[in-house]
């Protein structure tokens, strides 16, 4: 009998970290899902049927022809019960096997006859995961809609320390959950966003740079991928995570790294969000070897950054829109409007350092948000995560209204 809660089928694949897996089963229950599961054989090594079967309260599906299922084609069956289909832990083969159209067992034939949306959490060897094939049959499922959950640097099986270690079911759990019930309003855009800072390189161990943590901009790729949008998020250097499936996270240092990595995306966007601390100036030359200190003065001689707001600006469609941020220390508001037109922007987010808890390297924030046609929205002072709902939902007028 159909419930009316969400259907989520658990996929087990043959490694380490299937005890988790039962975890999450019992996560989703907890929670009112309805949870059916299949398992590859070797998945059967390390959990049981029984245990999978208590957990989920529901017949464990492992052979891909059941002589006791004589009524319908058991994956197609199962494919069109799933709201989701959730892969945890999945192995090299079984992503290599669902990249490339292989269906050789009830999991992997399942997954093509799967129409909803695909979570998968790699779990491997930190080598296995970085080897280049493995990398670009992740890509492969990334481009054809698979929301990849990344897996986690830690202490690993085999006794190495690297990435290779699956999410911990709880955020997996949160992530699929928030997915299925969350706002959707972003569901089919694709949204860019910079975040951090960027590094200049004096010498090999020196640099030009800010403060920027890039807690702004990793939110509000959280935000969007949470409503449902395809997000590429290009960053300076940052200790923050990504968590959500649907970021593509591109790592850069300096300003000319970030200029190129936007400029080759830039086309296929409907949003983009700037919100990087970009140096507007980097040394005009980088010493092969570290400055030794043996004079009292140091001159360097500084040339201007491409402007990525500006280029993006002249080169925007009519159907994208543009968001730019400015960081003022006096004369605020007058200097984001004249930045806003100069670089083209649909919208700028003004920051300032003159209110305390504001700005960089804090946990909240305070934003003036200014339209082309100078409409204004404010925010209080509150958490960055809840800024970047504010931002973002503003945008979502902004569009709608553009549209129509």
């Amino acid at each position: 009998m159909d419930t009316g809660r969400n259907h989520i089928v658990i996929g087990i694949t043959g490694g380490i970290a299937a005890y988790k897996s039962l975890l999450l089963i019992r996560l989703f229950k907890k929670h009112g899902y309805e949870v059916k599961v299949t398992a590859t054989r070797h998945a059967l090594e390390f959990v049981t049927p029984l245990t999978i079967e208590t957990l989920s309260q529901n017949k464990l599906y492992t052979e891909l022809f059941d002589p006791t299922e004589h009524r319908d084609v058991q994956h197609v069956s199962m494919a069109d019960w799933a709201d989701c289909v959730v892969v945890a832990p999945a192995t090299a083969n079984i992503i290599g096997k669902y990249a490339h159209g292989i269906a050789d067992d009830a999991l992997s034939t399942l997954l093509l006859a799967a129409r909803g949306p695909v979570f998968v959490a790699p779990a491997m060897n930190d080598r296995m995961f970085a080897e280049p094939t493995v990398q670009h049959n992740i890509e492969l499922l990334r481009q054809k809609g698979c929301r990849i959950i990344e897996p986690q640097s830690g202490f690993l099986a085999c006794g190495t320390t690297g990435t290779g270690r699956m999410e911990e079911p709880e955020q997996i759990f949160a992530v699929v959950d928030q997915f299925l019930q969350g706002e959707q309003f972003l569901a089919g855009k694709r949204v860019m966003i910079t975040a951090g800072p960027t590094y200049e390189p004096i010498d090999p161990v020196r640099f030009i740079g800010n403060h920027s943590s890039g807690l702004m901009g990793f939110s509000i790729a959280e935000a969007a991928a949470e409503w449902g949008a395809e997000v590429t998020l290009v960053t300076g250097p940052t200790n923050l995570s990504t968590h959500h499936p649907a970021i593509r996270r591109v790592d850069v240092t300096t300003a000319a790294q970030m200029f190129e990595q936007c400029m080759a995306v830039a086309d296929q966007q409907d949003i983009m969000v700037m919100s990087a601390a970009v140096a507007d100036f980097t040394p005009e030359q980088t010493a092969p070897e570290k400055i030794k200190k043996t004079t009292d003065h140091l001159d360097l001689h500084l040339v201007k950054t491409r402007d990525i707001l500006a280029t993006i600006g002249q080169q925007k469609r009519a159907d994208q829109f543009l968001v730019g941020f400015a960081l003022e220390t006096e004369n605020e508001k007058a200097n984001a409007l004249k930045k806003l037109h100069t670089k083209n922007a649909d919208m700028i987010v003004l920051n300032s350092l003159r209110t305390e808890g504001a700005g960089f390297r804090t946990q909240t924030n305070k934003v003036l948000m200014i339209t082309r046609d100078e409409q204004t929205r404010e925010s209080e002072l509150k958490d960055k995560k809840e800024i970047a709902c504010d931002i973002l939902r503003f945008v979502h007028e902004l569009t709608n209204s553009k549209e129509a």
